[in-house]
């Protein structure tokens, strides 16, 4: 099975090529327009020269079984539309794109050539919070916060608050019907930003502040009095009295508690089976992080 990386950052080198490089039957192919990187992360892999590709038309021409896109956001639509319409199956980081439009056009693409589109939400695989799924979520509260990094507003909820937004809509228990955005932006720069989903019987805020004085991740859902707590994915309590704690293994890997290593491994699963994923529910996310990046800009105005 070829399978071909593009982009070779942190993002790549530290969470997925980890993955893929141990993986039984599948022959990888990198590409990136930077030399030394290229070479660097395949001379590690030891993959062959055959496997390094500086550019798009190079690693096409090798006849992809399937796709990983890496690569900075701003060039997604331009690397996702060339592999659809060459047919190969795609898996790319969130979000497909900074504009809704073109999130639309790409999932329309991969519809219209029955080829299969994953955008990477890889917290709904994360052991942590797929127990969540598990338990009564009358009340969803997530705080993804960090330090120092007020952000361009469109850049930052796409890029970053995504997540939350995405794992809000993963584990609200019904359909919203009441969508609210509180926000502080000073300077054109967006400090904080909290998200409200509502629905029949339940409440789900969201929350990313990124001047919070720490980098933490806390995810807590509560009902029928009880309560489960995540802990920057790696800590879950139970609280039902007297708290429970679990905590992740010693040998765990961190793709796997962050939910990567499964996410591929169902993403690749998919292709070998011939099963075509569809990227619909996810353009839902982008569409919520649409409104938000609306109301946050009608707010700073």
């Amino acid at each position: 099975m070829k399978v071909g990386v593009i982009g070779l950052g942190d993002i790549a080198q530290k969470a997925y090529l980890p993955v893929l490089a141990t993986l039984p039957g599948v022959e990888l192919h990198l590409q990136t327009r930077t030399p030394a990187t290229l070479n660097r992360v395949a001379d590690g892999l030891r993959l062959a020269d055959g496997q390094r590709h500086a550019g798009l038309d190079s690693l096409l021409a090798e006849g992809l079984d399937a796709a990983f896109v890496h690569a900075p956001t701003a060039v997604h639509p331009e690397i996702v539309t060339r592999l659809l319409e060459a047919g190969v199956p795609t898996y790319v980081d969130k979000p497909l794109a900074y504009e809704l439009a073109d999130s639309e056009r790409l999932v329309a693409l991969a519809e219209e050539r029955g080829t299969s589109l994953a955008v990477g939400f890889n917290r709904r695989h994360a052991p942590g919070y797929a127990q969540c799924a598990e338990h009564p979520r009358e009340l969803i509260l997530m705080q993804k916060n960090r330090i120092g990094l007020p952000e361009e507003p469109r850049t930052m909820i796409l890029d970053d608050f995504i997540h939350v937004v995405d794992t809000l809509r993963f584990l609200a228990p019904g359909q919203v019907d009441d969508v609210t955005v509180r926000a502080r932006v000073r300077d054109g720069l967006l400090h904080h930003v909290v998200l409200q989903l509502a629905g029949n019987g339940f409440t789900a805020l969201g929350v990313m502040n990124r001047l919070s004085g720490s980098a933490e991740e806390i995810l807590e859902v509560s009902g029928q009095d009880t309560k489960r707590q995540v802990v920057n994915l790696a800590e879950v309590i139970d609280h039902k009295g007297q708290p429970s704690v679990r905590r992740r293994g010693d040998w765990v890997p961190v793709a796997r508690q962050r939910g990567i290593e499964q996410a591929v491994l169902a993403f690749l699963d998919a292709v070998r089976a011939g099963k075509v994923l569809s990227a619909r529910d996810a353009l839902e996310t982008h569409e919520l992080c649409e409104r938000v990046v609306r109301a946050v800009a009608e707010r700073s105005a």
